[in-house]
């Protein structure tokens, strides 16, 4: 557990160094190689309030549940990002990357203990949205395999960051903790409902 503290400290490091503000969506930015995978999914606020609510998420149920939902996740978003290599296509992927912020942020909001395989396809349901971005953004050259990487790293660090902030506040004996990662699920989900609304 003494390791939390540390991962937080490198996932912020890595956000503030890397994010900028255009959004990670299909068919914008330049995409070749590690660096460019690893800054795709931290260049979008969507993607990013989206992967620390699934740590949160993880670390809210405990746990199993904080090792295989963002272990699914990854999973899930990879399969993702191969459906998008393969230009196959994919109807709904702004909406479902929207209502990924919307929903995740929701269930931290509320604090739901659910089973953790219902958990696990939540959040699988939502990486085929989000992964299939990232994978239309990758080329189809030598380089693409160092894209995937990187994205699959910056996506593994926001689930540690998620956790991290979940586990470290939810050991408050007053359990003011618990109430500021719900709180700041609140503040995602209302986040979510301005991007979604904004697509209509």
């Amino acid at each position: 557990m003494n390791r939390i503290p540390l991962i937080i400290l490198s996932a912020a490091t890595m956000l503030a160094v890397t994010s900028h503000t255009a959004q990670a969506h299909v068919g914008i930015g330049q995409t070749s190689g590690f660096v460019y995978g690893l800054g795709h999914p931290i260049s979008g606020i969507d993607h990013i309030l989206a992967m620390v609510m699934v740590g949160a998420f993880a670390a809210q149920i405990g746990g199993r549940a904080m090792w295989l939902v963002p272990a699914t996740f990854v999973t899930v978003m990879v399969l993702g990002g191969s459906v998008g290599t393969a230009s196959i296509g994919l109807p709904f992927v702004e909406l479902g990357i929207g209502l990924s912020v919307l929903v995740l942020g929701a269930v931290v909001a509320l604090g739901l203990r659910i089973a953790v395989t219902l958990a696990m396809a939540l959040v699988g349901f939502f990486a085929m949205f989000h992964g299939y971005s990232h994978g239309a953004e990758m080329p189809a050259t030598g380089s693409g395999l160092g894209y995937g990487v990187g994205f699959v790293l910056a996506t593994a660090a926001l689930h540690a960051l998620g956790l991290g902030f979940g586990l470290v506040l939810s050991r408050g004996a007053s359990g003011r903790g618990a109430h500021l990662v719900q709180a700041t699920g609140s503040a995602v989900a209302l986040a979510g409902a301005v991007i979604v609304t904004g697509m209509f």
